[in-house]
């Protein structure tokens, strides 16, 4: 973790809580997140339960977050949640090209993109996903993936250099599985999406923060958030719970404070 960039921890819910569970959990983690001064935390819960998390989250140090966004700004686009349409139900943020989006979806890099200047445009904090499958790291094409992903959204990232964003590295194969990669893994990763970054803008590496997502736990989260080029993490099944997800927020702020 680098002492420039305050460490980013977000919880993707994903398709859970879409009711009075999501106040309950997000009440709970406003309330562990209340002395943690050294540490940005964000929730993503499912849309239904948006306006209602805003609402238990107003007044404390913890960000909203949605899981998707459609490019366009209206339209007849049925299921879909335009940028303007989270803006009302009060998220800051919102997370793009998330590796289930591509892989059941049908999400392009090029729809990545738009999805990405269109939280932009709506003033929206986009998290932008990156990450290979296990055949393709098995193939050795780890860093080629990432490369073809992060190049389709970085004229987008660099005209909004000094706006608020994130890129997540996730490798496909750790998410969901208990796999995390190594700490030397996900600093390989980071570096090199640093590198890229700073062959567009120096100052857009240097601020942007890299968070880090695949079966990150309490257990691991120190050693993972230790890394010079890992600024956070985007927690998925440990961000369920708060007895899981606390430790991952006190190693975060344990690191930064050390």
């Amino acid at each position: 973790m680098n002492s420039m960039r305050r460490p980013l921890i977000a919880g993707n819910w994903k398709m859970n809580f879409g009711g009075p569970e999501a106040i309950t959990l997000a009440g709970g983690i406003a309330k562990a997140s209340k002395e943690l001064s050294a540490v940005d935390v964000v929730v993503c819960p499912p849309f239904t339960a948006l306006a209602a998390v805003a609402a238990e989250l107003d007044g404390t140090r913890v960000g909203l977050g949605a899981q998707n966004v459609h490019p366009k700004a209206s339209g007849a686009f049925t299921g879909e949640v335009a940028s303007a349409m989270l803006v009302a139900a009060g998220c800051t943020w919102v997370i793009v090209g998330h590796s289930e989006r591509r892989q059941f979806f049908g999400d392009t890099d090029a729809f990545v993109a738009d999805k990405t200047s269109a939280a932009f445009a709506a003033h929206l904090a986009p998290i932008v996903c990156v990450g290979e499958t296990e055949a393709e790291r098995e193939a050795g094409n780890t860093l080629a993936i990432i490369e073809r992903q992060l190049n389709a959204v970085l004229p987008v990232l660099v005209a909004h250099k000094g706006e608020a964003m994130a890129i997540a590295y996730e490798p496909v194969w750790a998410i969901g599985t208990g796999k995390a990669a190594t700490a030397a893994d996900a600093e390989e990763a980071h570096a090199f999406i640093r590198k890229l970054l700073a062959s567009a803008s120096e100052d857009l590496a240097a601020r942007v923060r890299v968070l880090y997502g695949g079966s990150v736990t309490g257990a691991n989260a120190r050693e993972l958030l230790a890394c010079p080029n890992v600024d956070g993490a985007l927690v998925g099944g440990a961000s369920l719970t708060l007895e899981k997800f606390e430790p991952i927020l006190g190693a975060a702020q344990a690191l930064t404070l050390s």
